[in-house]
């Protein structure tokens, strides 16, 4: 059990402050417990794949637009290009949530596209929602832009809003998505109970800066 859970893990550490020495103890630590992948700043992303020469398991995964979603979908594009040249073998964006709540969904279509298209072919594209400003509709509709767009995965939150997952916003776009595209859960998964909770909803993967903790049935007080 422990094991096939960890490969549902993307062992995340994206605050600021993360030093270098942080960021090879994640590597480490992903490459010792087998998780899915470790998923790190676009500025880490190459020291990160380093790290992970010899654990091909172990995907580097990277944040595109990331916290806020607010940059320009060239600008996404290129950065998501820069990542998979430094070794990203997964993007996660954060769609254009103010373009969203004004009901521009061809722009946030097109936003997303934009990544999806950059990373085709070559990494996996997650597409972060950010549940937590939206209403139950809005996340209908974004999960919806997201499947046209032909993005892998939908995410619930990037850990730095108003709130993380919870189990019905994660049944709600398991509904929306059908069985055919990813759903993770990230932002305030931090115990062993926490994650079989997301997966009993319909997670088939979970962001956590505490995946240790959770394989070993411990608990933890991260944000992520």
């Amino acid at each position: 059990m422990a094991t096939d859970l960890a490969r549902m893990i993307d062992h995340t550490l994206l605050k600021a402050d993360a030093t270098e020495t942080e960021i090879i103890k994640l590597a480490q630590e992903a490459k010792e417990y087998n998780f899915a992948s470790v998923c790190v700043n676009p500025a880490w992303v190459k020291k990160a794949a380093e790290v992970l020469t010899d654990a091909a398991e172990v995907k580097v995964c990277t944040v595109i637009g990331f916290p806020l979603g607010a940059s320009a979908s060239e600008v996404k594009a290129f950065e998501t290009k820069i990542a998979i040249e430094n070794g990203a073998e997964e993007v996660d964006m954060v769609i254009n949530i103010g373009a969203l709540k004004s009901k521009q969904y061809h722009l946030v279509e097109s936003d997303i596209k934009s990544v999806v298209e950059a990373a085709k072919d070559r990494a996996l594209t997650k597409v972060i929602i950010e549940t937590s400003l939206l209403t139950d509709e809005e996340k209908e509709i974004a999960c919806k832009l997201a499947a046209n767009a032909g993005a892998d995965f939908v995410k619930t939150s990037t850990g730095f809003s108003t709130g993380g997952a919870t189990p019905q916003d994660i049944a709600l776009m398991r509904k929306v998505v059908g069985p055919a595209i990813g759903v993770k859960a990230s932002g305030g998964v931090r115990s062993l109970e926490d994650a079989e909770t997301m997966i009993k909803a319909g997670a088939t993967r979970i962001g956590a800066s505490s995946g240790v903790a959770i394989i070993n049935g411990q608990s933890s007080n991260t944000s992520y």
